[in-house]
């Protein structure tokens, strides 16, 4: 156990035993107190002082019975290099994955970890012994065991997790079990009432309540990029991630997932995942063991800048821009293309790429949607045939890079202060670039370099604008044209292994 957990378990412990005293000596009265005055404190008939406060107690006694707690133990396990784990408390926080005592965090690299048990919350939803919980509780675990609300505790099988979803579905085998009805997560509202039970530092079924803060919230770990979280300001603490977020009805609405802190500990924002997406990654995992999404092919890079919008022609910064397509892809068949924007989805609007995954990885693999995008200032609609997610497509690229192009740079222009090389056929070759496609970045400007740090020797410029470019000479007429004050968008491609492609906006003559 940690020193931050056992220091509060110790104070908590401080503070409960004089309430137990008190409670062993009913008939003592207070110093000063008249016996007639302790017996009138002790009956019952007093009217309520508070009233128009939600009473929980229904919900809790109903419900709680299907709350269940969750032990992962985890056996030796080598990982990375062998530097040493640092403690938890100089690991900085935010958007915090939260275990019981021995939890793993955010970690850098580590010793192999010492057997040990994590503990978690979870939640009936099937009387024939189904429960829902979240990856990252049995992430990795050698042995399962579901503790009920009746002190019964059974192993659990592992039936499926899915990271991305942060969901898994565990079964054990009993019938009869209290389960939790679920709820619609779509019809909740920033306000509304919202109760969490679960097993902060192992303290089984604590009931704690709040509200929704908001909803569609984005999170910004990478593997989680198709999750529009529930915010609450329920107070959720290390233990009770995979516990039911229940409404007023007693209603699951979504498991209880994350927390924001700067300390480990509650800070006032709290997530949970939607049940909807939740369930529909729970059938998946019971019917095949694995969660399917599907993708449109289409690489975003991050929020527009106003240079960008300006070199886009565009009319503000929402949207998501497109800097790359997936050869084959159903984005590439229905013609989209590198610098359009995309604005909307099946009519819901996307005003930045965060908003997009989530929209599209939920849909079955085949179906059609409607892509709006802004290309060369008008709006445009395409209609898309989703694919399934392709993980092996996201492997790491070659060590190799295009610092070592055979061809001499142009000179720099004047205006733009960049300095280009042709690729050989090796090369590009390397890079997966097609036969006169791209040219590498020789030299920039000190303007350029202080202006944006991203346009460095090294990079390959796919498209000045939208217009590909294959040769420095390409480059050269392509550019030619910009003025001084003109913003001249050029598509680059980190060579580097993971590289991707995004658009840099440059603005003619520096950025002043």
């Amino acid at each position: 156990m940690n020193s931050s957990v056992r220091n509060s378990l110790f104070g908590l412990l401080i503070l409960t035993t004089p309430l137990a005293a008190c409670a062993q000596q009913p008939s003592a009265a207070p110093k000063g107190v008249a016996p007639a005055a302790v017996s009138s404190i002790a009956q019952s008939g007093a009217p309520q002082i508070v009233t128009g406060l939600p009473d929980f107690t229904q919900l809790v006694e109903q419900v709680g019975p299907g709350v269940v707690n969750i032990e992962a133990k985890v056996g030796t396990r080598q990982v990375a290099n062998e530097q040493q784990t640092p403690d938890e408390e100089d690991i900085p926080e935010i958007f915090r994955r939260f275990f019981g005592p021995g939890m793993p965090g955010p970690q850098g690299p580590q010793q192999p970890q010492r057997r040990g048990t994590s503990m978690g919350s979870g939640f009936i939803i099937s009387p024939d012994g189904y429960v829902l919980t979240n990856h990252h509780v049995v992430d990795g675990a050698d042995e399962v065991t579901v503790k009920l609300s009746d002190r019964r505790s059974f192993k659990a099988k592992v039936v499926g997790s899915d990271e991305a979803y942060d969901v898994a579905l565990l079964k054990i085998e009993a019938s009869g079990l209290p389960s939790l009805r679920l709820g619609d997560s779509n019809t909740l509202k920033p306000g509304q009432w919202v109760v969490a039970i679960g097993s902060p530092f192992g303290l089984d079924h604590s009931v704690t309540a709040g509200v929704v803060s908001a909803t569609s919230r984005m999170n910004p770990f990478a593997n989680q990029q198709y999750v529009q979280f529930i915010q609450t300001d329920v107070a959720i603490n290390q233990g009770n991630s995979g516990g039911p977020l229940l409404n007023t009805r007693g209603e699951v609405v979504g498991i209880n997932s994350q927390i924001f802190s700067a300390s480990g500990g509650y800070m006032g924002i709290s997530f949970a995942i939607p049940i909807d997406l939740a369930v529909s990654a729970a059938e998946q995992l019971k019917k095949t063991g694995k969660v399917s999404r599907s993708m449109l092919g289409v690489n975003m890079q991050a929020e527009i800048t106003d240079a960008e919008a300006k070199g886009l022609n565009l009319p503000d910064t929402r949207g998501a821009l497109v800097a790359g397509v997936q050869e084959g892809s159903g984005a590439a068949k229905a013609g989209i293309e590198p610098g359009d924007v995309i604005t909307a989805f099946n009519g819901q609007k996307i005003n930045s790429r965060e908003e997009l995954p989530p929209l599209v990885g939920p849909l079955p693999a085949g179906s059609k949607a409607t892509i709006t995008v802004i290309r060369n200032g008008k709006p445009r609609d395409f209609t898309v045939t989703l694919s399934e997610l392709d993980t092996g497509a996201l492997a790491a690229r070659s060590d190799d890079d295009a610092d070592n192009a055979d061809a001499p740079a142009t000179p720099a222009s004047d205006q733009l202060g960049v300095q280009v090389a042709n690729l050989d056929a090796p090369t590009r070759q390397r890079l997966g670039l097609k036969p006169g496609e791209g040219v590498r970045v020789a030299g920039v400007s000190r303007q350029l370099a202080m202006d944006d740090p991203r346009l460095r020797p090294g990079l390959i410029i796919l498209q000045v604008g939208r217009t590909p470019v294959g040769s420095a000479a390409e480059f050269a007429r392509a550019t030619a044209g910009a003025k001084k004050g003109d913003v001249v968008m050029l598509l680059a491609r980190d060579p580097s292994p993971g590289g991707g492609s995004q658009f840099l906006a440059i603005t003619v003559g520096g950025a002043g």
